[in-house]
């Protein structure tokens, strides 16, 4: 498994990270258990999990439940010195911790209490799951409005914020700090405050990225290059769309489509047009659908994690595969191709 360095944090990483957010509804603590084992075996070992998870769908009474099944693993293992691992704190509006805002006070709290549950002393990457203030992200876009936002006291939140977090790295709990469903303009503020004193450097953002999604591909693409912030590519295969496993009428039995009927908002009219593009130019090519989608990601042109989300053993060995997949030249020209035909389908 190759490596790549997370942001400017010298801290080393697998090129592909472990998804955990399925362990608690759709898989067991047995099977977390083993997917966790095969990642390592394969040499991934940045895992990413988040306080709310687990999903399909969010629940008050399993919120943490993923936590607690890696933390169950360090305990069972005593691996945890092999595993660079992040988490989330969820924000403003979400079913952990009744909702409430990102603060410097919630910060500890969501942090002490994730810590309990993954049975570790400290967490390698911490997050912020979302922005206080709201974002385009999860299919907001369509109705984004940040006319209504206040400048100053986002940027005093964002101050206060980092001098949490610069405490927090001091004490050992956590090493670096990052972002999630931030936009440009968010990112190169908590940037400037950094370099400005406040607190530590966002190494990271961790966005929804994928042929299907590609939000990023423009400003956020030159913060990245520029300010040597590493994408961490959630959902790289838009919900198991790119697999090719779901048409219109069909969702298999166990699948996310079958709890989450619209796949949080990726089933749209314009979607089906495009994913056969792309499946039926991975099969002309050979190749497992999944595992051109994963490769794609890695030849960006910006530093890039794809994040893997499985239910089954099967669907991490795909995934897996796809490090060492290398795609030509003229199938990359062909996928530019289909994203002009198809461009952002949801």
């Amino acid at each position: 498994m190759n490596r790549t360095t997370l942001g400017q944090t010298g801290i080393s990483v697998s090129v592909l990270c472990l998804g955990t957010m399925t362990w608690g509804t759709q898989n067991s603590e047995a099977e977390g258990h083993v997917q966790m084992d095969m990642a390592l075996d394969h040499g991934i070992d940045f895992w990413d999990t988040a306080e709310m998870y687990p999903v399909n769908p969010v629940a008050v009474e399993t919120i943490g439940r993923t936590e607690e099944i890696i933390g169950s693993w360090f305990r069972k293992t005593g691996r945890r010195s092999e595993v660079v691992l992040a988490t989330k704190m969820a924000g403003k509006g979400g079913k952990a911790r009744d909702g409430e805002p990102i603060t410097p006070a919630s910060i500890r709290r969501a942090l002490e209490a994730s810590l309990r549950r993954l049975n570790t002393d400290h967490v390698d990457l911490y997050q912020f799951h979302w922005p206080n203030r709201g974002s385009y992200h999860f299919r907001q876009i369509w109705d984004y409005d940040p006319s209504q936002q206040d400048r100053a006291e986002t940027l005093q939140h964002m101050q206060d914020c980092l001098g949490t977090l610069a405490d927090l790295v001091t004490e050992g709990r956590i090493r670096a700090f990052g972002l999630s469903n931030e936009t440009v303009w968010g990112m190169a503020e908590w940037l400037r405050l950094a370099e400005a004193g406040a607190g530590p450097r966002a190494a990271s953002v961790q966005n929804e990225y994928s042929l299907l999604c590609r939000y990023f591909d423009s400003d956020l693409a030159e913060l990245a290059v520029n300010e040597d912030v590493t994408l961490l590519a959630y959902s790289p295969l838009a919900a198991g769309l790119l697999t090719g496993k779901y048409a219109p009428d069909v969702t298999p039995e166990g699948s996310r489509r079958s709890r989450t009927p619209d796949l949080g908002g990726r089933i749209a009219p314009r979607v089906w047009d495009a994913i056969a593009a792309y499946v039926d130019l991975a099969r002309v090519q050979g190749m497992d659908p999944a595992q051109m989608a994963i490769a794609w990601i890695l030849t960006r042109p910006f530093p890039v994690i794809p994040i893997l989300g499985a239910t089954s053993e099967a669907q991490l060995r795909t995934a897996i595969g796809a490090a060492d997949l290398v795609l030509a030249p003229e199938l990359l020209t062909a996928i530019g191709r289909i994203h002009r035909a198809h461009p952002m389908p949801y």
